[in-house]
């Protein structure tokens, strides 16, 4: 049983649909970001007694059952809910009454309203300095062998004779959280479930985000 709320939630689990524009009454391009928002279910209520803490479960895409786990299985069927792909937790607003198999969209959000939008960079694999970092090539005259695209001296011999702690080298470029706050929300298509948010946004297209208030 589902029961449909438009009440208040702190967030809400998005897909990323990918880029465009729009044009405002005075002609002005406005590069947006298209987020799918929900429609997400309460899932489990979390309360300090039985817990330790508070907060919402929430899912988003629904999941075959031969897609999960028996215990995952087992925790939708004992909450009366359908199997969802993406789980998260959002803080409780207070004085609100939270039940398992409420659902929320994108009305909880209006145009103006400013979010953070959350997820996962683009991974670009292991990564050399010039990509990572912006660094300057080496020259490719004088001498020099196949060094264009080193990183170059990283620190003194004989004094202090160590690489210090975050020096900047070649390694794993992007698939980090990250968080963009004060995000304008340009649209609201009810309609579609979607969100139309100034800028871009972390994460390729039809990457999992978390929109939060």
């Amino acid at each position: 049983m589902r029961l449909r709320c438009n009440s208040v939630l702190r967030g809400l689990i998005g897909k990323k649909i990918g880029m465009t524009r729009i044009f405002d009454d005075s002609g002005k391009a406005i590069p947006v970001t298209i987020l799918e928002a929900g429609p997400c279910q309460i899932t489990q209520v979390k309360t300090v007694d039985k817990d330790g803490y508070d907060s919402v479960q929430v899912g988003f895409n629904e999941a075959k059952e031969k897609h999960l786990t028996k215990p995952l299985l087992g925790h939708f069927k004992k909450n009366s809910v359908s199997p969802k792909r993406i789980l998260a937790e959002f803080g409780k607003v207070p004085h609100f009454n939270y039940r398992a198999g409420q659902e929320f969209n994108v009305s909880l959000f209006k145009e103006g309203d400013f979010v953070t939008v959350s997820g996962r960079s683009k991974g670009h694999g292991f990564s050399g300095t010039v990509k990572k970092y912006s660094f300057s090539q080496q020259r490719k005259t004088h001498g020099q062998g196949d060094t264009h695209r080193h990183v170059g001296s990283i620190g003194a011999a004989s004094y202090p004779s160590r690489v210090f702690p975050g020096k900047k080298m070649p390694g794993r470029y992007g698939n980090k959280k990250v968080s963009l706050k004060s995000l304008e929300i340009i649209k609201v298509d009810k309609k579609n479930n979607q969100l139309l948010i100034k800028g871009s946004v972390p994460g390729s297209t039809n990457a999992i985000v978390m929109i939060t208030r």
